[in-house]
């Protein structure tokens, strides 16, 4: 098997991605359902209404922080995520069914998407840090890669057909689809073989895990600088479907399966990004510079895109770099935290990425409404060379950064972090026995 794929030779990870590829189908379906109702049936064209939908659905990735990584780290990942997965099939299950029976409200939306975020802030962190009881660590790095790869790849899928049976059945049942499709991911789960699972230690449940949590991370320059550059992304420029429906309703005036199209084109370039991260060996800090400004130059490109196709091409740069952006950095928290804290780094990456929506989503969407679709992607664009400036002051800081002019153009060069102390192999024997005669 290619090496891009290497980690899909483990029996309990070809199982599970088998799985959660046709859940994330159904997730992205009902997305764009959830977005285009919303946007189209619900009000009229209004892209607050979408980011205060975004807000609800991701707020609560903030909100409960203190409890998700810390049940991620303490409780049985698998158990937990029966219960995880259950629960949010059952509110695709509610949503399809109020909407099928035309009783659907906004507000109904708006409960909704905070009781699935609720239910999310619990799920993402367990199953992204269940990854690591999957495979060996030698492979977690590829792993979290061919889990964004197997992501994108439905968020390829997912918006083209919802884009067509939106038109041709009814969002409603696009929702009852979703709802289905956490049966796979469900009976995944339960064709794992037990004796396989990478034991693990789990950390005391307690009052202060949330703090001890924090604290790790800020004594560490180098996950906080991911933190912080993802604060800024998340915030701002991470808000595709206000991009990407407001550019198509009203700049291009286009439909549903238009919206469909335009989001499954960025999924194809994140589908890319995500096979180049699975192909690196590490995640590296100077990657994720280059990627937040890609992301940024891509992002303003987009905004001044004087058509559909020409926006439509560029959204697959735009979701090339995005992703190569967030997999490097899931995957350099996930591999430069010592396991015994994972679950809680990973409930402060979620957090960060998406609980910024509930303040970006809403000015963004306010932004397009205001201003025009156009200047809300600058504004993600903008948040994005932030970013490159915060990656650019730890180099400088703890790199030993070096900016040189070469033909008019800057070349930087630094000294590549070393990988973290749980990751260096053990010294030898003989070295531990040198060092403790010489200290006698």
């Amino acid at each position: 098997m290619s090496r891009t794929f290497r980690s899909l030779q483990v029996f309990n990870y070809r199982v599970w991605a088998a799985g959660s590829f046709v859940s994330n189908i159904g997730t992205w379906m009902q997305r764009v359902a959830q977005d285009w109702i919303v946007l189209t049936e619900l009000t009229d064209h209004n892209a607050t209404a979408v980011g205060i939908v975004m807000g609800l659905q991701f707020g609560p990735q903030m909100l409960l922080l203190p409890f998700t990584g810390a049940a991620a780290d303490s409780l049985d990942r698998r158990k937990l995520l029966f219960v995880t997965q259950t629960i949010m099939g059952l509110l695709a299950l509610g949503l399809g069914l109020l909407t099928l029976t035309g009783l659907v409200e906004l507000w109904h939306v708006y409960v909704f998407a905070f009781g699935l975020g609720c239910v999310t802030a619990f799920d993402s962190p367990t199953r992204l840090s269940f990854v690591s009881e999957l495979v060996p660590a030698s492979e977690l790095s590829n792993a979290v890669a061919i889990n964004s790869t197997s992501f994108n790849s439905a968020r390829m899928i997912g918006p083209a057909i919802a884009g067509v049976l939106i038109g041709a059945i009814g969002s409603g049942w696009v929702f009852l689809l979703n709802a289905a499709s956490f049966v796979a991911v469900l009976w995944a789960l339960r064709l794992l073989r037990l004796d396989e699972i990478t034991p693990r230690e789990r950390a005391a449940a307690s009052r202060g895990s949330f703090v001890a949590g924090f604290r790790y991370v800020l004594n560490r320059p180098d996950l906080s600088t991911v933190l912080l550059m993802l604060l800024l992304i998340g915030t701002f420029a991470v808000n595709f479907p206000i991009f990407i429906a407001t550019m198509t309703v009203k700049v291009y005036h286009a439909g549903a399966s238009e919206y469909g199209l335009l989001t499954s084109m960025m999924a194809i370039g994140s589908v890319a990004g995500a096979l180049l991260a699975a192909r690196r060996e590490a995640p590296r800090i100077g990657i994720l510079i280059l990627a937040a400004l890609c992301f940024g130059l891509g992002l303003a490109v987009a905004a001044v895109m004087p058509s559909f196709w020409p926006f439509a091409v560029v959204l697959v740069c735009v979701g090339l770099s995005a992703q190569s952006f967030t997999t490097t950095s899931n995957g350099a928290l996930q591999l430069w935290t010592e396991p015994g804290m994972r679950g809680r780094v990973i409930a402060l990456f979620l957090s960060v990425a998406l609980g910024g929506t509930p303040v970006g989503a809403p000015l963004v969407g306010w932004i397009a409404d205001t201003f025009g679709p156009r200047w809300a992607l600058l504004t993600g664009a903008t948040a994005c060379f932030l970013a490159v400036a915060v990656g650019l002051r730890y180099l400088r800081r703890h790199c030993n950064l070096q900016v040189t002019w070469r033909a008019g153009l800057p070349r930087f060069r630094f000294d590549e972090p070393g990988p973290p102390a749980h990751l260096r192999p053990a010294p030898a024997a003989s070295a531990v026995a040198d060092v403790a005669s010489e200290t006698d």
